[in-house]
């Protein structure tokens, strides 16, 4: 067992309402920074019913972060001060780098059934207040690897020699969407310093080589460092997202939409914002 992962904790996450009153579930949030690190927060939505979400998140800020938009299911349409506009459709993702400051909307349409997360991707110090990028990633944009009994969607990273959708400018994180099918073992290698964990979209499985338990849907699962993952899906199959990226170990002042190193960043921004001064990059 040298070198496999053992699971260090398991989160259930927290019903929310955001935006202008989306129903969520805050998987990672404030209190997380610490051991997620680079992750700040993860937001996973799964509705069929169009009034959880169709208020959607009306024109905001942010900064010093990436906002990382991935749908399996949904239609969003989209729109920010760079000029960008669009929408994020099944099995899409949406890679936004926020950097010194962008404003932007999200506004989810009507569709048979709203699952996806957003995952928020910290900035190192250094490139805090890089120049706003936006990257759409379209379906076609992310390799597929079927290995038979299961099937690896890479959207970000490297997956055994095959490059993925993107890799991230600043922090480059592994980004994987892994369906098995039922009793199904796959294992991973993986870089040991990296944080790593999975959310689990649908189904269950056993996460944890030292004992026959299984975690079920809906659940994020933090391991300890090592070398390889190995993970086996319950009698109903499993599907779980999979992030990895190494810490940076920096200090995080975070306020609402934006996330510096100390408090006189926080300050700065929201004056900013005030002085109508935060934008300081303009469609081209």
């Amino acid at each position: 067992m040298s070198g496999i992962r053992k699971i260090r904790k398991i989160i259930t996450g927290e019903r929310a309402v955001d935006g202008a009153g989306v129903q969520l579930v805050r998987v990672l949030g404030h209190k997380d920074t610490k051991d997620f690190d680079p992750f700040l927060m993860l937001d996973a939505f799964d509705s069929v019913n169009p009034d959880d979400y169709i208020k959607g998140f009306p024109w905001h800020p942010h900064r010093g972060i990436e906002t990382v938009t991935y749908l399996i299911r949904g239609d969003i349409e989209h729109g920010d001060s760079l000029g960008n506009k669009g929408s994020i459709l099944d099995g899409e993702c949406q890679w936004m780098t926020a950097g010194s400051g962008i404003i932007h909307q999200e506004m989810p349409k009507p569709c048979e059934r709203m699952l996806g997360v957003q995952l928020w991707l910290n900035l190192p110090k250094k490139n805090k207040m890089t120049a706003p990028k936006y990257h759409g990633i379209t379906s076609g944009d992310i390799p597929v690897i079927d290995e038979g009994a299961s099937k690896i969607h890479v959207i970000a990273g490297t997956y055994n020699g095959k490059a993925g959708a993107f890799e991230g400018d600043y922090v480059k994180p592994l980004y994987l969407d892994v369906e098995m099918t039922a009793g199904v073992q796959w294992e991973l290698d993986t870089d040991r310093e990296a944080t790593l964990f999975v959310y689990i979209v649908h189904g269950e499985g056993n996460l944890d080589p030292e004992n026959d338990k299984m975690i079920p849907a809906k659940h994020a699962v933090l391991f300890d460092a090592g070398t390889k993952l190995r993970v086996k899906a319950g009698p109903n199959g499993m599907r779980f997202l999979l992030l990895a990226g190494k810490p940076l170990n920096e200090p995080i002042a975070w306020g609402g939409p934006i996330v510096m190193n100390t408090r006189e960043e926080l300050d700065i921004a929201f004056q900013e914002l005030r002085d109508k001064t935060f934008i300081k990059h303009l469609p081209s």
